[in-house]
């Protein structure tokens, strides 16, 4: 529950700045791309939390995400992902050898999106000399059938990203979209893959806008942050009972405990109600059972209710996506 909130809170910061800055939201579903299968502390728990995060997006490298949304949700294929670099395909070609190891990605995948870790050494020079001198020839030759998208991966992320774009703007040129910002070509794209979460999401994308960059050019990649920089207490969930019969006598149970008002907790039956847009708990059976928002999934060891991940997709879907849909 914790990561699919956090992906789709970011979620909605890229929205926002798509529709302020880019031509459609089109694009949305791999702008923030799960890189967290490394980070977490088992298998299993990179499993939910990947499938947590496609509810949200479609771009994974977290394998057991892709698992688990088959096994318990009979989604055969919830995510994707594309060829990529990582620094030791880069560095074991040696410094003097990156021109080449840069070279091979494009040759080993000549069509299609092919992304490339460029700062094992100088960014500015991988970006200026490398990609924009020596191998401009072969990434233009993609044309419409492929596309090199361009990794930074230290620094400061909103400054990086934007020189970036400014290095590989003067290399290859740029066009103005419907909404009067720049566009790279489209064989040319960039991925910043280091630093970020909800926090810094944003300020990348602010500093873009501010010196005329359409976010459509920029996807993102999360790892540790996404799946597993978190804890029950970071949205402070708690699973409590909250009703009981005994003896055929109604119990409402609750704590209320005089040293700590905020560990109150909620008492009785208790439904779940949209008031206007906003979500309200109503307690001790005074709520409309019609009206309550959550299911009973299980049921004395049943399954009552099987969604599937199309459902939990469209159930979770944000608001600019759905108006735009509308449109």
């Amino acid at each position: 529950m914790t990561v699919a909130t956090n992906s789709r809170y970011q979620k909605e910061i890229i929205a926002q700045y798509l529709s302020e800055t880019a031509d459609s939201l089109a694009g949305l579903p791999f702008k923030l791309h799960d890189f967290g299968f490394r980070g977490c502390s088992s298998v299993e728990s990179s499993g939910i939390g990947g499938a947590a995060h496609l509810v949200n997006f479609v771009g994974t490298d977290t394998i057991s995400a892709l698992t688990t949304a088959r096994k318990y949700y009979g989604c055969n294929i919830a995510g994707f992902s594309i060829p990529a670099a990582e620094h030791s395909t880069i560095t074991t070609w040696g410094e003097d050898g990156e021109k080449e190891a840069f070279r091979n990605m494009l040759r080993q995948f000549p069509t299609g999106l092919v992304a490339c870790v460029s700062d094992s050494y100088n960014i500015w020079n991988a970006c200026a000399e490398v990609w924009g001198e020596q191998l401009k020839e072969e990434i233009v030759a993609r044309g419409d059938n492929g596309t090199l998208v361009v990794r930074p991966d230290s620094g400061e992320p909103a400054e990086i990203v934007v020189k970036v774009l400014e290095i590989l703007g003067e290399k290859f040129g740029t066009t103005l979209n419907s909404k009067g910002y720049k566009m790279l070509p489209p064989y040319l794209r960039v991925i910043q893959g280091d630093g970020i979460s909800y926090e810094s999401l944003g300020g990348i994308l602010q500093n873009m806008k501010k010196h005329g960059w359409s976010s459509d050019l920029l996807a993102f990649g999360s790892g540790g942050a996404l799946l597993q920089r978190m804890d029950r207490d970071t949205q402070k969930c708690a699973f409590k009972c909250s009703y009981a019969v005994i003896n055929g006598k109604e119990v409402n149970v609750f704590k209320d405990p005089v040293t700590d008002r905020g560990k109150t907790s909620k008492k009785g039956r208790l439904t779940l109600e949209n008031h206007e847009g906003s979500y309200v708990t109503i307690q001790e059976g005074k709520g409309d059972p019609a009206k309550d928002e959550m299911k009973v999934v299980f049921e004395n060891g049943k399954l009552l209710k099987d969604f599937s991940f199309d459902e939990v997709r469209r159930n979770a879907e944000i608001d600019l996506v759905k108006k735009e849909n509308e449109n």
